[in-house]
Order: C-alpha cells, then sequence, then structure tokens
C-alpha cells in the first residue's frame, strides 16, 4: 500500500510540474525569417499577394505534388483563400486566407492547420538598397494550450527551415523575374490555378 501510495503522490508531483511550467512558459510562439531580394518590393508583393503564385516559392508544394488545392475569394487581396488535402503527414490539411494587405509592404494571412490555435503569418517588405528586405513571420497563440506551449518551444527548429527555404525559392523566383522583364513593366497575374 506504501508503494501505491508514493507512485501516486510522485505521478501527482509530475502532473503539477507539468502544469505549472506549462503557466510560466510563453503564451506566444514566433517563427521569423528574413533575407534580401535584388527586385523591387511590387514585384515580390506580387508574388506574395494572392495564392495564384504561391506554390512556386512555396517550400512545402514539393513535398506532396497530389496535394488537393481549392481557391475561393478574390484572386488578390483580402479574401483570397487557399485551402488544401494531402495524406502526407508532413502537409496535412489546412486553409490560408489573407486578411490584411498594405499594397507594397506587407501580406498577413490567417493560418488554420486543424489545431484550434489562432495562428498568422506576415510577410514584411521593405526597401534596401536596390532590393528589398523580406522579412516572413509566423505567429501562433498557445494562451488555451498547456500542451500547445510545450509545442511552442519547438516550433522555430520546426518551421524555420521550410521559411529558410520558402525565401530562397521566393529569391530565386523574384530575382528571375525582376531580370526577364523590362524596367517598369509589370508581369499580369495569371488565372487562379482550379
Amino acid at each position: 500500500m506504501k508503494v501505491l501510495k508514493g507512485l501516486f503522490i510522485v505521478a501527482l508531483a509530475i502532473v503539477a510540474t507539468f502544469v505549472l511550467v506549462g503557466l510560466l512558459l510563453p503564451k506566444v510562439a514566433t517563427v521569423e525569417r528574413t533575407t534580401t531580394i535584388a527586385a523591387t518590393p511590387d514585384a515580390i508583393f506580387e508574388l506574395a499577394d494572392g495564392f495564384g503564385r504561391f506554390n512556386e516559392w512555396s517550400p512545402w508544394a514539393s513535398l506532396d505534388p497530389a496535394t488537393k488545392y481549392t481557391y475561393s475569394g478574390p484572386a488578390r487581396g483580402v479574401g483570397a483563400r487557399m485551402e488544401w488535402s494531402s495524406d502526407n503527414p508532413d502537409v496535412g490539411s489546412g486553409s490560408q486566407e489573407i486578411i490584411a494587405i498594405e499594397p507594397g509592404r506587407s501580406v498577413t494571412s490567417a493560418l488554420d492547420l486543424g489545431m484550434n490555435t489562432p495562428t498568422t503569418t506576415k510577410m514584411v517588405l521593405t526597401p534596401e538598397g536596390t532590393g528589398t528586405r523580406v522579412t516572413w513571420t509566423l505567429t501562433t497563440d498557445f494562451s488555451s494550450s498547456l500542451v500547445g506551449r510545450y509545442f511552442g518551444l519547438a516550433l522555430d527548429g520546426m518551421v524555420g527551415p521550410d521559411y529558410d527555404k520558402g525565401l530562397a525559392q521566393l529569391k530565386e523566383l523574384a530575382e528571375s523575374s525582376q531580370t526577364s522583364r523590362p524596367s517598369g513593366q509589370v508581369t499580369p497575374v495569371p488565372p487562379m490555378p482550379q
């Protein structure tokens, strides 16, 4: 009986420690990556505002070419929405919808991965010399989840490399688009994929 009582006390102490530490962990987790691109803010904004060209630079598009995409709302700007579904657990299912823009300066999206934690992504474009500094941020609010707060500690290590890859692909796409058209000419937006 003393052994069972001792095990119960140890288990209770572990649970109490988990809860106490969880309450002290940050409620919000942020992943942020930055790069400089030899293209104008407007040229980069053209690639980031809407989902018509998102998979040309997305770090996740190549993980499962069989992913099913659905697009709704306007092609660009607030309300543009993309949903995806994949059997690949690295891609999963979810949606992303643009909720705010500052033309030529930033695009903010709400991201829903089915985890019931408010998540936003934001890409900020800042002129720098003859190019643009691009800062891509993911912010997740784990206020309602103690387990999520622990998960938040690992978020940068899990998502950061994808953001690095995405920015590298965006840089390559934007810089090749910038050099392939005459200065001042705007590339037309392709039709939304179906």
